[in-house]
């Protein structure tokens, strides 16, 4: 059942030695909550292609190739139709894989030069790792490559295929839908996550997804778009207040609504929040659906990475609750040091890369932009990054009063930089 909110990774595996320090390989040593639970990785995909490249010294190096290949995926030269979900989502989920990768290798390597009883040996143990030779090796996860996770999908295709084979009906879009749902949450157990559980980034990555069979139901969502897809059969979505509504492409809507042994195809595919009467979902009908604004394959990507965003600052700002990323902005007047914010740093530059990544598709939404200079903010109170985006933001923004705001905010953050203070560094100044 695939009522999906819009508004909602194991372990590393490093080929070592034996050591003292292999006990440590896929823990992070230096971040209050470890990288477990969030991806499992393959160390070679933390690395660039070309083995005779430079060894990457900051996350950067590490994530820029996956950066390319996402943005090569949809790439505003391409047509909406021909831009594939999963495969964007997928790329989505490698970088951030590479980046907790490195992190982890960067622990490792911390540890070993802290510890003095440690040998040089060990610490060119931990660095000489194989270097992937082609982007397919590059782009693993949790073992698996792109082409294999996208087999996932044909697998379930096929099982469904199966499925209506063996109750020997047409191809009619009920009976299709229905095989899904077969398939997806008896057949193979899939199962939406809790609103509590769907914090957790583990249900937000479409690997992940596929591989636990729990998840959001927005990824539910784009997985019922991919299989049906598979099927001939084209889905459609639109965002309707906190829900990403699905349907099959009709020219006759009221069809979606007319019940079918006491349910309707609308209700078959999303499940209960049609009968809720606190979704906006339970007030639709045919003619209503028609004034949607059907998602684009693009727009579809933007709500993923909206959805990422939303989770990692959630847990990145953890620590400090009732946080919001734009309360500095209301607190011109505060300098004190001591009223600084805590965040957990690793979730607070996932989630700036994945505004990073929406911004590529949403170049002019100055309140994304702002949003992503403000998080640059809380990695460096004179960063670099959150002059130059909010400064952008500035000359954007339809809010005159907002922009007012924001001029003064970056003119505190110029002064700050001139009086080089402590935390003019690059380095992150969050616990």
């Amino acid at each position: 059942m695939l009522c999906a909110s819009s508004s909602s990774f194991g372990h590393a595996s490093m080929t070592m030695a034996s050591s003292p320090l292999s006990r440590f390989v896929g823990t992070t040593l230096r971040y209050d909550h470890p990288a477990r639970n969030l991806i499992t990785t393959a160390s070679a995909s933390a690395y660039p292609l070309n083995k005779d490249s430079p060894r990457p010294k900051t996350y950067k190096e590490v994530t820029k190739p996956f950066r390319k290949i996402f943005a090569r995926e949809i790439s505003t030269q391409s047509k909406d139709d021909d831009i594939s979900i999963a495969k964007a989502l997928l790329y989505i989920a490698a970088e951030d894989e590479a980046f907790l990768a490195f992190n982890r290798e960067m622990d490792a390597m911390s540890f070993v030069k802290e510890n003095q009883s440690d040998s040089e040996e060990e610490l060119e143990t931990v660095q000489d790792q194989s270097y992937p030779d082609s982007e397919e090796h590059l782009l693993q996860l949790d073992g698996k490559s792109i082409s294999e996770w996208l087999s996932e999908l044909d697998a379930i295709s096929k099982e469904v295929e199966a499925e209506l084979v063996s109750r020997d009906i047409g191809c009619h879009s009920v009976q299709i839908l229905e095989a899904v749902n077969t398939v997806l949450f008896d057949t193979r157990g899939f199962e939406r996550t809790s609103k509590r559980l769907a914090l957790d980034p583990k249900y937000s990555y479409l690997h992940s997804v596929l591989n636990s069979r729990c998840g959001t139901a927005f990824l539910f969502s784009v997985i019922y778009i991919e299989v049906c897809q598979r099927l001939g059969l084209p889905i459609v979505g639109a965002r309707v207040g906190e829900e990403f509504l699905i349907w099959p492409k009709t020219e006759n809507p009221e069809e979606l609504f007319s019940e079918n042994s006491g349910q309707s195809l609308f209700a078959i595919i999303n499940g209960r929040c049609v009968d809720d009467p606190g979704s906006m979902a339970s007030d639709l009908t045919g003619k209503s659906l028609l004034g949607l604004d059907v998602a684009t394959n693009r727009d579809i990507i933007g709500i993923a990475l909206a959805n990422l965003i939303r989770v990692h600052w959630r847990r990145a700002s953890k620590p400090s609750p009732g946080l919001m990323l734009t309360s500095p902005l209301s607190q011109l007047n505060n300098t004190s040091v001591s009223n600084f914010p805590l965040l957990r740093p690793q979730d607070l530059r996932l989630a700036i890369a994945a505004a990073e990544r929406l911004l590529i598709l949403e170049p002019l939404n100055w309140r994304l932009r702002r949003d992503l200079g403000m998080m640059h903010y809380y990695v460096s109170r004179q960063s670099r990054e959150a002059i130059q985006e909010l400064s952008i933001c500035i000359a954007f923004a339809f809010d005159e009063e907002e922009a007012k705001v924001l001029t003064l905010f970056v003119e505190k953050l110029h002064l700050l930089s001139s009086l080089k203070s402590p935390f003019s560094s690059d380095r992150l100044a969050v616990r």
